[in-house]
């Protein structure tokens, strides 16, 4: 089977909303150092090298919406499709206290390779289907660690990210919060500040109402609790989309 750099879930559905998964896979192409960036399989595993649950939420939200999902089908670690093309984080070569041996010594051709191979790609078909429709309004949906090295645990259950264009967002946290037993981040873990990054170039710079989701990683680790949290989601989002007016 030919390497694709992403997936498309339900591409040929009519739906307002857009699910993107920026970090959906782990994924070392066989052209990239052999398919090895030098790692163990345990950091190939955590959240380093992707965002672990989420591309199974990503699916099953998608069903539950009926909305067409991309998702990338390549490590972050190799080129990270959520962020800028002039970020110096767009190829990592140390995360949360590991050193990536196939990317100490990338120069600028290397990382040219690797954004014409993946990155380019990804972005033309997520900005493919986001222009399908004029009132597109885009998910983005990610997971977060509990702990990084060093740091304090993370309390939270969910975060929405947002920056400027709150139309979506503002409402979609309200409504979350209104659910009794989930602590709920308000631009945490990260803000959702990111010149150039996935949304801000296919949601901000358009207009497009969106929200970035992070969902801790621990709560979305089997196939039963990515069901769930879809399930549990579906609702919320349209609620919120029904408050925001737009």
């Amino acid at each position: 089977m030919t390497y694709k750099p992403f997936h498309i879930h339900g591409g040929t559905r009519d739906s307002r909303f857009l699910i993107t998964c920026d970090h959906a896979a782990n994924t070392v192409p066989e052209f990239i150092n052999g398919g090895d960036l030098g790692l163990a399989e345990a950091d190939m595993s955590r959240h380093i090298a992707y965002d672990v649950g989420a591309a199974g939420v990503t699916r099953a939200l998608a069903d539950a919406l009926g909305c067409a999902a991309v998702l990338s089908n390549f490590s972050r670690l190799v080129i990270d499709p959520n962020r800028g093309a002039d970020d110096p984080t767009l190829l990592m070569k140390l995360s949360d206290g590991a050193i990536i041996p196939a990317n100490r010594h990338a120069d600028d051709a290397e990382v040219s390779r690797r954004r014409s191979a993946l990155y380019d790609p990804y972005h033309e078909a997520l900005a493919a289907l986001a222009a399908r429709r004029e009132d597109t309004v885009i998910i983005a949906m990610h997971s977060f660690t509990p702990q990084m090295q060093g740091r304090a645990p993370r309390p939270w259950h969910v975060g929405v990210l947002w920056a400027e264009d709150g139309r979506y967002a503002h409402p979609l946290i309200q409504r979350l919060k209104e659910e009794a037993d989930l602590c709920i981040g308000d631009n945490e873990p990260y803000t959702g500040y990111l010149p150039g990054d996935a949304i801000d170039t296919h949601a901000t710079a358009h207009g497009r109402p969106n929200a970035l989701i992070e969902i801790r990683n621990d709560l979305i680790e089997t196939d039963q609790q990515q069901r769930g949290w879809a399930t549990r989601l579906a609702p919320i989002l349209l609620d919120a989309l029904s408050r925001s007016g737009v």
